[in-house]
């Protein structure tokens, strides 16, 4: 039943339930197994999340964070490789992940911005494609599985760029396929059941392949790549529930 929820119900809606489940489920899957390294806590199990092929995707998501394998990826990449936690910095967050959000939001060194299409819980809304924000803003900026929903990814890159401050970083993670060298699209399939196929998910438009720091390139970044999970061990994936062999694009507009 849980599983299918989160396939079901409407993005904003099942923000605003989530809110509530994240309250109760820590009591529920009380143990010492796993941890959340973003909150502390943690549990004798995580919950299933998405698929990989036609197979559930089992102990993934966090019950009381609710984050996934590569929202504690990137908290423990920020935390071991990133000054976001200790210097003033101006940030913006493209559609922002309810495991960051209150905890950003609370942090006294940061100037917190959030935006998405239609989130409730954003500070503004608008379309990536034509951010009306002004050039050179912001010292820190995160756009993570937003880029392959877009219809114009380049063009959406561009306007990162365009937002960041000289001297400022950003992560923009995506769903990538290792196993490709070019990144795969084809504006024909249009049906969500043959984007589920073809891309992963039924509203995603396109799937990455390991040229995804060559567009990044493309648009102006220094692009750095952290493999997080060879530095942490096995160990640590396994406590922590990662993404194994997902890298962390560092980019950064000099």
């Amino acid at each position: 039943m849980f599983h299918w929820l989160l396939r079901t119900l409407p993005r904003p809606l099942l923000i605003r339930l989530s809110l509530w489940f994240s309250k109760l489920a820590p009591l529920l899957y009380y143990g010492q197994r796993y941890e959340d390294p973003i909150s502390g806590q943690t549990y004798r199990k995580f919950l299933p999340y998405g698929y990989e092929g036609r197979a559930k995707r089992k102990n993934v998501l966090c019950p009381g964070t609710l984050s996934l394998e590569r929202h504690r990826l990137l908290w423990l990449f920020l935390k071991r490789h990133s000054n976001f936690f200790t210097s003033n910095l101006n940030v913006l967050h493209i559609a922002p992940e309810q495991c960051f959000y209150k905890r950003f939001k609370a942090m006294p060194n940061l100037t917190y911005t959030t935006a998405d299409y239609n989130s409730p819980i954003a500070d503004l809304h608008f379309d990536l494609h034509k951010a009306p924000l002004p050039d050179n803003s912001y010292d820190v900026i995160f756009c993570n599985h937003v880029l392959e929903h877009v219809e114009n990814d380049m063009q959406c890159i561009r306007e990162l760029f365009r937002m960041m401050k000289c001297g400022g970083w950003g992560v923009f993670q995506v769903p990538l396929d290792t196993s490709r060298e070019t990144t795969y699209e084809d504006d024909r399939i249009t049906s969500p059941e043959e984007r589920a196929i073809h891309f992963w998910q039924k509203d995603h438009v396109r799937l990455y392949g390991r040229d995804f720091p060559l567009r990044l390139k493309a648009a102006g970044f220094n692009v750095i790549a952290y493999n997080m999970c060879e530095a942490l061990g096995p160990e640590a994936v396994e406590r922590y529930r990662l993404p194994q062999g997902e890298i962390i694009y560092l980019c950064c507009k000099d």
